[in-house]
C-alpha cells in the first residue's frame, strides 16, 4: 500500500460509502491479529489499534477493561510492533496511545517504530493541540499521519485549527466524557459533524459511543464516517470470536451503504 491514510481515505469516501474504522486493543487476546483479518474482510475502510495504557483516562470501562487485560497478558509496544508487522490486511493501521508511551524513549523514536512496523496513522487522545507540535513535526517527518480530537465544546476557532493541523481524518467526538456506549445520538454530535464539514475537506469521523449499525449510520449522515470501539471490545470481553466480531463490523458496514443511498 502506497498512499498514505489521508490519500486511502478520500478515495474510498470517493467511492460514495462512508468510511468505518472499527478498534481492537492489542493484546487483548491470543490471536488478537485474526479480530484485525476479520475486521478487514468484513469492509472496514482502516483499522484501529489501541496500545495498552494502565491510565487510559478518557476510555470508559470496557476500553480499560480490555486495556488491563493486555498489560496482564504482558503487551508491550514492542510486542504489539511485531506482531503487527506480520499482518497483512489491504487497509491502514492507526496506532491509539497515550502521551506516556509516547515519550517513554522520544516521540521521533516511537514515531519511526510506528512507521516501520506498517503503521499510517496515530491518534493521542491526551495530548493537547497547545502542546502537539513536537509529536506533529516528528510523526510528519515519519510519514505517519497524527490524527486530531475535535470536541463538541471547542469554538469554532479552535475547531478550524484542529481541522488544518489533523491529518488522516478528523475525529469527531459524539460527546463530552470518556468512550463507552451510549443509546443516543446527541443533538451537539450533529451540530459539530456539520460545522467541521464546513471546515475542511479531510474526511470526518465520529467516536466515542458509536453503539450499534443504526447509530452508526445516523452519525455517518452528518459525517464522512465512524470508528467503532467499546462495542466491539464488549463483545470480545464477553467472549465473541474473530469470526463474530467480523460479522458484526459487517452489519454496520450494510447499515452504513444502505444509509448513503
Amino acid at each position: 500500500m502506497t498512499d498514505s491514510l489521508e490519500e486511502f481515505l478520500i478515495a474510498r469516501r470517493g467511492t460514495g460509502r462512508p468510511l468505518l474504522v472499527p478498534y481492537v486493543t492489542a493484546g487483548v487476546t491470543p490471536g488478537w491479529t485474526d479480530v484485525v483479518h476479520a475486521y478487514a474482510d468484513a469492509g472496514a475502510d482502516a483499522v484501529e489499534l489501541g496500545f495498552p495504557f494502565s491510565d487510559p483516562m478518557l476510555d470508559g470501562v470496557t476500553i480499560q477493561e480490555a486495556s488491563d487485560r493486555a498489560i496482564a497478558a504482558g503487551t508491550t509496544v514492542k510486542g504489539i510492533l511485531e506482531e503487527v508487522a506480520t499482518l497483512d490486511v489491504d487497509v491502514p493501521l492507526i496506532a491509539m496511545t497515550y502521551s506516556n508511551l509516547v515519550v517513554q524513549q522520544s516521540t521521533a523514536e516511537f514515531c519511526a517504530a510506528l512507521t516501520a512496523g506498517g503503521l499510517r496513522g496515530l491518534i493521542v487522545p491526551d495530548s493537547p493541540l497547545e502542546e502537539v507540535g513536537e509529536l506533529a513535526d516528528a510523526a510528519a517527518a515519519e510519514g505517519l499521519h497524527l490524527v486530531l480530537l475535535a470536541a463538541p465544546s471547542s469554538s469554532r476557532a479552535r475547531l478550524r485549527e484542529i481541522a488544518e493541523r489533523s491529518r488522516g481524518f478528523v475525529y469527531a467526538l459524539t460527546r463530552m466524557g470518556t468512550t463507552g456506549e451510549h443509546s443516543e445520538v446527541p443533538e451537539q454530535a450533529a451540530r459539530l459533524g456539520r460545522e467541521l464539514k464546513g471546515l475542511t475537506d479531510r474526511p470526518v469521523l465520529f467516536g466515542f459511543g458509536v453503539s450499534n449499525p443504526a447509530q452508526a449510520a445516523e452519525l455517518a449522515g452528518h459525517a464522512d464516517g465512524v470508528v467503532v470501539a467499546s462495542a466491539l471490545m464488549r463483545k470480545l470481553l464477553d467472549g465473541a470470536r474473530p469470526r463474530e466480531l467480523g460479522e458484526y463490523v459487517a452489519s454496520i458496514r450494510r447499515a452504513l451503504d444502505q444509509g448513503a443511498r
